[in-house]
């Protein structure tokens, strides 16, 4: 997906933020559901990606024809994709898959608990995803199975949650919508895209700290007091030496580098660690 279509979904995935502290399941099995219904109508891809009709309009057939049908906010959330330009009929539906992909893998971050072994809910998802990937891997029979355009979605669905009996919910969710609704490419595949969403989305939360020497136990642990502070939520620390490092400090937090220019929230920071 590239040029205005990557702009809509962007835009998209933006406004969706706000939503997922408080995202359900319930909400992702709806927006996949409106992304069957939109593959399974030509008329309906082009309509909602026709150039020469208005956002509006456009919105207002994606209520019209969902309205009691899916929640509002499952609703809002298509109107609004609907609302958008796209490039072509197709992207709209892969837009539609990734924020519903998404929402599940937001469910799995907001678990306030780590399971019983002591990994977040995140890494619990993308293991129980590669151990999916890895049974398939491993049997051509299932493979073939999963390929057979006779067999139902269900009776996938039921195959695929037998290879991985102790998955949590948001794994069977995104493994079942692949297996039952790959969408031209092999299930396996679209698995190994919704890994990658969940990873990118569990990187947001690991920083990165580099420093001009090793810290100590009572230094590492107000770096952690500190950044968990900063961004409201326990965050995971790898911390790197690095002598040459200019300014005593570095840390990266996903996408964001909090360095020289942001000496402020260094600054504070720094006077923790020195206590």
């Amino acid at each position: 997906m590239a040029g205005v279509s990557s702009e809509s979904l962007t835009k998209a995935l933006t406004g969706l933020e706000a939503r997922l502290p408080f995202a359900s399941l319930q909400l992702a099995k709806e927006l996949f559901g409106i992304l069957g219904t939109v593959d399974s109508s030509a008329g309906l891809r082009r309509a909602l990606t026709d150039p020469s009709r208005s956002g509006e309009e456009k919105s207002a057939l994606i209520r019209q024809l969902f309205s009691g049908k899916v929640s509002t906010e499952a609703a809002e959330i298509a109107a609004g994709l609907a609302s958008s330009r796209w490039a072509s009929a197709r992207d709209i539906g892969d837009a539609l898959e990734t924020l519903a992909a998404t929402v599940v893998i937001a469910v799995a971050e907001n678990k306030s608990a780590v399971s019983a072994s002591g990994i977040s809910g995140l890494e619990e998802l993308e293991n129980d995803l590669f151990s999916f990937n890895q049974a398939v891997a491993s049997s051509h029979e299932v493979q073939r199975a999963l390929s057979e355009p006779q067999a139902s979605g269900a009776a996938k669905i039921a195959l695929a949650e037998r290879l991985v009996p102790g998955a949590s919910e948001e794994a069977k969710v995104l493994i079942g919508q692949a297996v039952s609704q790959p969408r031209g490419i092999k299930a396996t595949r679209l698995v190994a895209r919704f890994a990658e969403l969940a990873a990118k989305r569990q990187q947001r939360w690991i920083a990165t700290v580099s420093v001009t020497r090793p810290m100590t136990a009572t230094q590492a642990g107000r770096l952690q007091a500190g950044l968990n502070a900063l961004y409201g939520r326990e965050l995971k620390i790898n911390v790197k030496v690095d002598p040459l490092l200019i300014g005593g400090i570095r840390v990266q937090v996903g996408d964001e580098v909090l360095d020289a220019s942001v000496i402020t929230r260094l600054g504070e920071l720094q006077r923790q660690l020195a206590g």
